[in-house]
């Protein structure tokens, strides 16, 4: 199985990485089979020597069953090489408990209430 992915050169806190096509079972800074452009993330966004690619190449191995990583895919989905990858539903851990929801809707509520019972009156005088 194959996999489009990055792998990490240029010194420590100055990140550089390749994208490389490499076997899926290699390690991330091991073997890989063919270089296809670079990343270069301590660029600006607009810069056009962010994020390099050779687009037929990408293109040959997508159409060989190549797998993209996520962060490749997003770049191949700017490039317009791929359609992009829909995004993930957030987790909803980070949100308080069922209990706590219910109270927090019925305070709200409790809130809402007396607010629409003071435009009421105002509207009938």
């Amino acid at each position: 199985m194959l996999a489009i992915r990055m792998t990490r050169h240029g010194a420590k806190k100055r990140p550089f990485f390749h994208i490389v096509v490499a076997d899926a079972r290699s390690p991330r800074d091991g073997r890989f089979i063919e270089k296809l452009g670079t990343y270069n993330p301590l660029l600006p966004r607009e810069h056009a020597q962010r994020v390099t690619i050779d687009k037929e190449r990408i293109a040959h191995w997508l159409k060989v069953g190549a797998r993209p990583s996520d962060r490749v895919a997003k770049f191949l989905a700017e490039a317009e090489l791929m359609k992009p990858r829909e995004r993930r539903e957030q987790t909803k851990k980070n949100q308080p408990r069922a209990k706590a929801q219910e109270r927090l809707k019925a305070a709200a509520s409790a809130e809402a209430a007396p607010a629409e019972g003071e435009k009421t009156e105002a509207a009938a005088s």
